[in-house]
């Protein structure tokens, strides 16, 4: 049986050692961290990351286990709609909607999915060779006919590929999430923008409210109080954004800042080695598609993979196995990178009249083309799994 040791236990590799176990390897995941403890976000999971997740047999129980509301779009600061659509359209367009759900909750179904005798905690990986499948960690050595990289967004795997890529820089936003109990709030699902500012509010499983802010400051802000600074930012802004933050506990309100890869790598492989998620693409959260793609990634990592099982040598992966996953997934990301980016450069306009342009212009599109909302993400959102394509 061929063999893979995935760096990392977030979204992206735990996606593909259970996509890769069900296409027959054996697979051991290494987390350097002692435990995986319940993040306090929440996440969108689109139409092609649901897709996805069914080809490793959760895709169900996700659906179950997250929420699906009616009307979602686009506010302005003061509540008025810029642009929406509903559940039902973009189900109808996609098979699928957008479900909302923890962080926490979606790990604990792919750990279920990878089988956790498979999730090694507490294990830090020193070196990484891609010419011989090598994974050095402070628990000993291990051989693997395919390693993959899915350390995140500071990615030591990533720098050991291409130590001349320049790598993640500042979008030039911070970011806040948290969650908070719904009460008697009335939660539209929704995402609002002023000047330089964004605030978003999602209802989850279990009457939870995820949110999440941003503003435009100098990398490195921290603030000794950080839901003062969101209620000072946000405070006067529509209803339920004030109640929300005046509810939340300033303990479990979750700050950082915002980097992306505005290079794209030229592969993500090298040898004997696969990046995947934020190692290989890390985007700006402004299309909800970093786990989306992250999950992708796995899925078809595993598709190109599984067709090399015990084909070679003692199980070996032939390079044109990774090759063939790089053309896959290169430039699909690489687009969703840059259209994400774009849109955190709209969000971060400060000036009134150029605020004043773009939600008027976003306004006038959406009544033009009521639909508009949708089929601006129809390329992302119509992605199917490689075992579908042709159907």
């Amino acid at each position: 049986m061929a063999r893979a040791v995935v760096i990392g236990g977030g979204v992206g590799g735990l996606a593909a050692g259970a996509a890769l176990r069900r296409k027959g390897w054996e697979v051991t995941v290494l987390e350097r961290a002692p435990a995986i403890e319940p993040v306090g976000s929440g996440l969108a999971i689109a139409a092609n990351a649901l897709k996805a997740l069914d080809v490793i047999g959760v895709g169900d129980r996700v659906r179950e286990l997250s929420t699906v509301e009616g009307r979602f779009g686009l506010r302005r600061s003061d509540g008025r709609w810029l642009t929406h659509t509903t559940e039902a359209v973009a189900d109808a367009k996609y098979g699928d909607s957008v479900v909302l759900m923890s962080r926490a909750t979606l790990m604990e179904v792919l750990m279920d999915a990878l089988g956790r005798e498979h999730l090694h905690l507490g294990t830090t990986v020193t070196e990484v060779d891609p010419d011989k499948g090598l994974v050095r960690t402070d628990a000993g050595d291990l051989d693997a006919d395919l390693v993959v990289g899915a350390d995140g967004i500071n990615s030591a795997v990533r720098r050991t590929l291409f130590p001349a890529h320049p790598g993640p820089v500042y979008s030039g936003v911070t970011a806040w999430r948290g969650l908070v109990p719904r009460g008697g709030l009335e939660i539209p699902r929704s995402e609002s923008w002023g000047r330089g500012t964004v605030f978003g509010i999602h209802l989850l499983a279990g009457d939870i409210v995820y949110f999440y802010a941003t503003d435009v400051l100098p990398a490195g802000t921290v603030h000794a109080d950080e839901r003062a600074e969101l209620l000072r930012r946000f405070g006067d802004w529509h209803d339920p954004i004030p109640a929300l933050l005046r509810e939340a506990d300033p303990a479990r309100i979750i700050r950082n800042d915002v980097h992306y890869n505005a290079e794209p790598l030229p592969a993500f492989h090298r040898g004997s080695v696969a990046l995947v998620g934020d190692a290989a693409h890390a985007m700006t959260p402004n299309l909800g598609q970093g786990a989306c793609q992250a999950i992708e990634d796995g899925v078809v990592l595993a598709h190109h993979a599984g067709h090399h099982v015990g084909h070679a040598s003692g199980g070996a992966l032939p390079g044109g196995a990774l090759a063939a996953y790089s053309a896959a997934r290169v430039e699909r990301t690489a687009k969703i990178v840059q259209r994400s980016w774009t849109l955190c450069r709209m969000s971060k306009l400060r000036n009134p009249l150029a605020v004043g342009l773009r939600d008027f212009g976003l306004s006038a599109a959406a009544r033009l083309s009521p639909d508009l909302m949708l089929r601006s993400m129809d390329e992302v959102l119509g992605w199917r799994p490689p075992a579908e394509a042709g159907r």
